[in-house]
């Protein structure tokens, strides 16, 4: 569906070019620009109501989606992970699952034994509330955090590790630890040191089956928290697949238009692997959503390429004379566009 690039990274500015990622495969279904966007959803309803979170799963992947995620804040609800996958086994469903752990490391450590992938928080895995005053200074504070850090998701990347499991960093913009917060603000840089914190980790441990995704409801900090964390993944020459999300986009046509925007926006420029539309209704509305930007995503993959002298290097912000910049270079390509983007500009000085 999708088209691979073939590692060259130089930013495209007519062309769909999709960024080149590792494949990391969850149960059975694998990840990575090698392979189609994968959809997926989210369940709303507790891990021990086996019986409904079962049926809800058999729903979902009915009607294509490829992975399930279910939200675990205890030991006891990450326990209820494996009921539910020994039952979908049972009924001949091989949907991968996927945990979502806040603030307790004991139900991650529970989950990892029960399903295919673990997503975490960065914010509240290993950091501590409110413990700035047992340190003389920032600095020391700052640093014993990181060392916390190294410690406590060192160990627990082993235990992934040795059970086979995929990861997620799932960094979100409402909740970076206060170490992050004092240092870098509530920003899309501090969601980025976030994630690099623990990217670090992992790879000091050598474990590569990880994926990232950068959330907020802001969808201008979404966005740019992905796009500064890209170019700095690209630089550093680490292609883990990225899964993108607005989070609690809301319902309705708002939260459509919310996510589309948000997800969209970042799929046509070649970035994203996996996708879940947060809707604030049931995980099956969720779901023709994301396959619609994912077929939209398919078929721009496959229209005739223009062309044009030069190049333009990526950025992860656009300034507004690079759009013009952006314009020309259409005009350029081919004259049939002209007038459309003639017409934009013309749309937008009227803003």
């Amino acid at each position: 569906m999708q088209n691979p690039t073939n590692g060259d990274e130089r930013f495209d500015a007519l062309n769909y070019c999709r960024r080149t990622t590792k494949t990391v495969t969850i149960g059975g279904i694998p990840l990575g620009s090698l392979h189609p966007l994968r959809i997926q959803t989210m369940a709303n309803v507790s891990t021990n109501e086996v019986e409904q979170a079962v049926a809800q799963t058999l729903r979902v992947a009915a009607v294509g989606c490829d992975y399930m995620r279910f939200t675990a804040q205890g030991v006891r609800e990450a326990t209820a992970l494996g009921e539910i996958h020994r039952a979908l086994r049972q009924a001949d469903c091989s949907l991968p699952l996927v945990a979502d752990i806040h603030f307790n490391p004991q139900a991650a450590y529970e989950a990892l034994k029960h399903v295919e992938k673990v997503r975490i928080n960065p914010g509240n895995f290993a950091d501590r509330k409110g413990d700035r005053a047992q340190y003389t200074s920032d600095e020391e504070w700052y640093q014993a955090g990181a060392k916390r850090v190294r410690e406590l998701f060192g160990a627990f990347v082993e235990e992934a590790k040795a059970l086979g499991r995929t990861l997620r960093l799932g960094i979100n913009h409402g909740s970076l630890s206060e170490r992050m917060l004092h240092r870098w603000g509530n920003t899309p840089e501090g969601m980025v040191e976030s994630c690099w914190e623990y990217l670090s980790v992992a790879q000091a441990h050598q474990f590569e089956a990880i994926v990232i995704s950068m959330k907020s409801s802001n969808v201008q900090v979404m966005t740019q928290a992905v796009r500064l964390l890209v170019a700095r993944l690209d630089a550093e020459g680490w292609n883990y697949p990225l899964h993108l999300g607005v989070t609690e986009a809301g319902e309705g046509e708002d939260g459509r238009i919310k996510s589309a925007v948000g997800i969209g926006s970042l799929l046509l420029d070649g970035i994203g692997d996996t996708l879940r539309v947060s809707l604030s209704e049931a995980p099956e509305a969720e779901l023709p959503v994301a396959q619609r930007l994912a077929q939209y995503v398919g078929q721009r993959a496959l229209t005739p390429k223009l062309s044009y002298a030069g190049h333009y290097t990526y950025v992860p912000f656009m300034l507004p004379e690079q759009r013009v910049l952006l314009w020309q270079i259409a005009m350029e390509a081919t004259p049939s566009l002209k007038y459309w983007f003639s017409e934009l500009e013309g749309a937008e000085r009227k803003l």
